[in-house]
């Protein structure tokens, strides 16, 4: 595959950072690790995440990000996740998905059903909103590389992670009820953005490190 452009990063991103990293200091973790941690922290201004993400072996999130840079099929259960991320397509099915009440399929769960067959083993899955997908999902023999699994809501969302992590799957899940979109991108994210975790001063050049939003 081409080599992805090099990524511009505004002051404003080095900021938050320089900021983030004032408040907690995250230099022990393994890169990759630090790398999703931290884009959750940065996507969401929740500093809580630090302690409520679960994250697996550095090398489960290299191998992933490995899978990614080589072509592996990203998938997302709904476009608000698709859209957060922004290194590559990926596939959302929910638009064309019809759920059936009579059985208590949702409309993201027969979404995870579609992409599914259309994508096969192998896959990065994004769940940012619908536990029902994640439900569904485990259910499946979807034999992925990650699963993202951040849903929210009081209903679902924490009960859904727990079965994911004990489902065995490679996965990045958080215990509470908070998640969502913007933070299950920025996961991804984190893993489709080489600098994050290759290069250790992207946010402490020193000449970055009094940067200002302007007006």
């Amino acid at each position: 595959m081409t080599p992805p452009t090099p990524r511009q990063v505004h002051p404003i991103e080095r900021e938050s950072y320089r900021r983030l990293r004032s408040r907690v200091d995250t230099s022990g973790m393994s890169p990759l690790r630090r790398a999703v941690a931290e884009r959750v922290v940065h996507s969401s201004a929740d500093l809580g995440y630090l302690d409520d993400l679960v994250l697996p072996e550095e090398a489960v999130l290299r191998a992933a990000a490995d899978a990614l840079a080589g072509g592996a099929p990203l998938v997302a259960d709904v476009q608000m996740v698709a859209a957060g991320i922004t290194a590559r397509r990926a596939l959302c099915r929910v638009r064309e998905a019809k759920g059936d009440p009579a059985t208590g399929l949702t409309r993201s769960a027969a979404a995870v059903r579609l992409a599914l067959a259309e994508v096969g083993p192998g896959a990065v899955w994004v769940v940012g909103c619908a536990p029902t997908a994640l439900e569904e999902l485990l259910r499946l023999d979807a034999r992925p590389v990650l699963v993202i699994g951040l849903p929210v809501g009081f209903v679902g969302a924490a009960e859904s992670k727990a079965a994911l992590r004990a489902s065995g799957l490679p996965a990045v899940s958080n215990i509470s009820e908070k998640g969502g979109s913007a933070v299950a991108a920025a996961a991804a994210n984190a893993l489709l953005y080489p600098d994050l975790y290759t290069d250790p001063d992207l946010y402490t050049d020193p000449q970055f490190a009094s940067a200002e939003e302007t007006p």
